[in-house]
């Protein structure tokens, strides 16, 4: 284990965090508010320890999958920490338990909440769990490596690898460093028109910032107590349309900026996220027709299924009060998550197109039991390590489910608070059912259960393993 490298590392991410943290500075200064000065303590402290991290570099600065997935972990662990001192120091989110879940759930892009007046807090504490939402949407990590050469080699991959969502990553182009740079290029850009569009919308120009900053990480913190109930129509379907947009698989933007747009429009991972997308929002717009007079039903069931699908979490409407076909296809919807190398969470959809590909597979073998057949994506044969490896996360993430259950069952809440509660941090979504539903919170959750909850919002952001790692002996031998 090269340690060394790991502090490094460690030392680069809280110097851009100390530079994040000055963000909400600014806010407090230009509201005149005096909670701001947590703010700058922190970033202070940020900077001082990164720069002592960072003072020497390491003369063996290469490293390999192990060092890759303990230092992604180990990142968004400390960067979870620093970020939580804010609220601490201004004493609006007072407990250390639930100033660690609001801003790991930020982080990890979950949205789930423990407050229970989100008005109530100021200016730069609501743009501070916004911003960490656009922070972990693409990775913190991916930034790094967009504007530092921090490693030797091809070890930057297994930083991107570890830290990015879906089944495999790969580099857009030769140089690790040019792929984050493209991939946050279009990330900032579409966070831009997004803003554009609503404040041509008449949102207010806060109001636009942490919507998209919302929007583009797929978190769904929200400003209002009401979500995004209370804003108009126009700027409602300006962010169905983001969520969606921010869902994507991000090398398919790449393809349309490299004009080619057939190779992008052949992707099935694309074609089967936006046919979900369509037969959920018809189905629970028939079933909802009674709840919201005629075009509101479509816009609410249109809204909702992006919201949940891209595991966003913002919400226009109490779906706990909607039929329970409604609620069971978002239920659903809540497994599948968005796609691979998109800021989505969940399962994924190519996850579950290989895994229905090899359902297939198996059958036909039953049927043709001498035949050779091979599973293909987009053209492409899978490899088998790819395979294997989808199998054992499957495993793993419905053993996480199960054990998370039954640790907060010990609550004694209702048995669909209980599930919910667990499906929705695994998958970073933010609302479920019940108590934990749009309406509801967090709060009533003891500290035990929230603290099984950062864990499960951390796995599921950074995929499973980076997280389990941690827990191996093996992993800290030199």
């Amino acid at each position: 284990m090269n340690y060394s490298i790991i502090v490094y590392i460690i030392g680069y991410v809280l110097k851009i965090e100390g530079l994040f943290l000055l963000l909400p500075c600014l806010t407090a200064l230009i509201y005149q508010e005096p909670s701001g000065f947590a703010f700058l303590i922190s970033a202070a402290i940020c900077l001082f320890l990164g720069i002592i991290a960072t003072y020497k570099k390491p003369q063996n600065n290469v490293f390999y999958g192990k060092e890759g997935f303990v230092t992604v972990s180990l990142c968004w662990v400390v960067l979870s920490i620093f970020g939580a001192l804010p609220f601490l120091l201004n004493k609006e989110i007072p407990s250390i338990p639930d100033a660690l879940f609001e801003t790991i759930s930020g982080f990890t892009t979950t949205g789930s909440t423990i407050l229970t007046d989100i008005e109530a807090l100021s200016k730069c504490s609501l743009l501070w769990r916004s911003f960490t939402h656009w922070i972990g949407g693409m990775g913190i990590l991916v930034f790094v490596l967009a504007i530092l050469p921090i490693a030797g080699g091809g070890s930057q991959m297994y930083l991107m690898r570890a830290e990015s969502p879906g089944p495999s990553v790969s580099k857009l182009v030769p140089r690790v460093k040019h792929t984050a740079m493209i991939l946050y290029g279009i990330y900032i850009v579409i966070t831009i028109i997004e803003i554009i569009l609503l404040l041509i919308g008449g949102m207010p120009f806060f109001d636009a910032i942490t919507s998209a900053f919302g929007t583009a990480g797929t978190g769904g913190f929200g400003i209002k107590n009401d979500s995004f109930a209370s804003y108009p129509i126009f700027c409602q379907g300006v962010v169905t349309v983001f969520m969606i947009l921010f869902g994507v698989n991000f090398n398919v933007y790449y393809l349309f900026l490299c004009r080619k747009h057939k190779q992008a429009l052949q992707s099935e991972e694309l074609r089967m996220y936006l046919i979900i997308i369509l037969v959920s929002s018809l189905f629970i717009a028939f079933n909802i027709r009674h709840l919201f007079p005629g075009f509101q039903a479509l816009h609410q069931a249109f809204f909702q299924v992006g919201s949940i699908i891209t595991t966003t979490g913002f919400a226009t409407a109490d779906f706990n009060t909607w039929p329970e076909l409604s609620k069971m296809i978002l239920i659903f919807l809540m497994f599948f998550g968005a796609c691979a190398g998109s800021t989505g969470g969940g399962i994924k959809i190519s996850r579950i197109l290989i895994l229905m590909k090899s359902i297939k597979k198996e059958l036909f073998f039953i049927v043709h039991p001498r035949s050779v057949k091979k599973i293909r994506m987009d053209g492409q044969v899978i490899e088998h390590d790819i395979l294997r490896s989808i199998n054992v996360f499957m495993a793993t993430y419905f053993i996480i489910i199960m054990l998370s259950i039954l640790l907060i069952s010990l609550e004694n809440k209702d048995t669909v608070t209980t599930v919910t509660s667990v499906i929705t941090t695994l998958n970073n979504i933010g609302p479920g059912l019940e108590l934990v539903g749009p309406i509801g919170n967090f709060s009533s959750f003891s500290a035990l259960s929230k603290f099984v909850f950062m864990f499960d919002m951390l796995a599921g952001r950074l995929e499973i393993f980076p997280m389990l790692i941690l827990f191996m002996p093996g992993t800290w031998k030199k």
